[in-house]
């Protein structure tokens, strides 16, 4: 199935020129392409990937982390794919992954794959901070019961998506900062697709990229937004736009 189907691999990158080589090397060779968007760098990710042969896309002002997503999830849609996979370029997770992730899509069993880091317990070994850990336990419990889902985690950078899913979800009404991944992702659960999960194991170093306590903080108030956003909707309170079926949807341009 999976030779039938066009898999693109999408790297969101800001400052990732000393891990990037690293990450592509464990690229496995059936993804048919690897779009990397570099978020205005400060170092050389752009020429590495250029070197590399990758497909590279430059924004000319820092657009943040879920503007990074759009393009990225745009991109991959105009050049075919059927599945994409979002992995970050900074090596803090392994691709070596994506075939179980790829596999649980073009089975046809699920719609979204979540590499996440809580299943078998390696996120503290695999250096994640403690306070980060308790506060990933904490948001991921009480989303789970605002939009009544059971998922281990709503804030792994590692997921893929079918093509349906991407075309399908207003992407465009999702915040331009981290919140994004959590955004998506209740907008999963609302819009009834299926979510899978893989043990996945993490890796915290110098040079992976980590968001400081402040945004850490705004984050987490953003997640619980969008929690109770849903959980409002489901109660006919409010209609937010990044929940409704006629909100802003990534569309490639068509020839």
């Amino acid at each position: 199935m999976v030779g039938k189907s066009r898999i693109v691999v999408v790297m969101p990158a800001y400052n990732a020129a000393k891990t990037l080589e690293r990450t592509v090397s464990e690229v496995p060779d059936f993804v048919d392409e690897i779009i990397v968007v570099d978020d205005r760098s400060t170092d050389d990710t752009v020429e590495v990937a250029r070197r590399l042969g990758l497909h590279t896309i430059r924004h000319e002002q820092n657009r943040g982390y879920g503007g990074n997503q759009k393009t990225c999830y745009l991109e991959a849609l105009r050049r075919g794919a059927d599945v994409v996979v979002m992995v970050h370029p900074d090596y803090q997770y392994t691709p070596k992954l994506i075939p179980a992730l790829v596999h649980t899509i073009t089975s046809g069993l699920y719609d979204v794959a979540l590499g996440s880091r809580i299943l078998g317990g390696g996120a503290l070994t695999g250096g994640m901070p403690l306070y980060k850990y308790v506060a990933n336990r904490f948001l991921t419990a009480v989303e789970n019961l605002l939009i009544g889902a059971k998922l281990s985690e709503y804030h792994t950078g590692y997921r893929a998506f079918s093509r349906q899913v991407l075309e399908t979800l207003p992407l465009g009404e999702n915040g331009d900062d981290f919140v994004f991944d959590n955004q998506m992702l209740v907008q999963v659960v609302q819009f009834g697709f299926r979510i899978a999960e893989v043990t996945c194991p993490t890796l915290y170093f110098e040079e992976a990229s980590s968001i400081n306590f402040k945004r850490s903080v705004v984050y987490g108030l953003g997640v619980l937004g969008a929690g109770l956003q849903f959980r409002l909707k489901k109660l006919g309170v409010a209609d937010p736009a990044f929940l409704s079926a006629q909100g802003q949807k990534l569309e490639p341009p068509r020839d």
